[in-house]
C-alpha cells in the first residue's frame, strides 16, 4: 500500500476556513509519499515547504483514510503555518516546476478542475475539521 502525507495548511487568520492548494498548472492538494520509518506529520510539513513554500511551525496528525483512492492510505496532518502569508504566491517545487498557490475556502463549492481523489481528500478534511 502506498502511504501518502497531505498537509492541511489552514490560513493563519483562522476565518474563514481556508486551505492552501496549488492553483496552477491545475488545482491540487499538496501531498507526498511517506518514506519508510518517516512520521506522516513530518513528511506533510516537509512537503508543504518543499512544494508550496510555506513554513510549518507545528504539525499534528489529524487522521488517516483508505478511502481516497484504492491502494493508498492518506495521512492528513494539520500544519500551523508561519505568518505572514500572501493571498496568492508561486514556488518552484523539488523538480523545478513553477507552481502557483492560493487559498481554497472550505465552505465554498469546490473547483471543477480538482481530480476525484483531491475532491475526496477535501471532503475528508471538511468532515474532520
Amino acid at each position: 500500500m502506498r502511504l501518502v502525507a497531505c498537509p492541511v495548511a489552514l490560513h493563519p487568520d483562522g476565518a474563514p476556513r481556508r486551505l492552501a492548494i496549488a492553483t496552477h498548472p491545475q488545482p491540487a492538494l499538496v501531498h507526498a509519499d511517506i518514506a519508510p520509518d518517516a512520521r506522516p506529520e513530518n513528511t506533510a510539513a516537509q512537503a508543504l515547504y518543499a512544494i508550496g513554500g510555506l513554513e510549518t511551525r507545528a504539525a499534528l496528525l489529524l487522521g488517516t483514510s483508505d478511502d481516497i483512492i484504492a491502494g493508498e492510505r492518506w495521512h492528513f496532518a494539520l500544519c500551523r503555518t508561519v505568518p505572514p502569508v500572501r493571498t496568492q504566491w508561486q514556488n518552484a517545487g523539488p523538480d523545478g516546476t513553477l507552481q502557483r498557490f492560493g487559498w481554497l475556502a472550505l465552505d465554498d463549492t469546490l473547483s471543477d478542475g480538482l481530480t476525484a481523489r483531491h475532491s475526496r481528500a477535501i471532503d475528508w478534511i471538511k468532515a474532520a475539521l
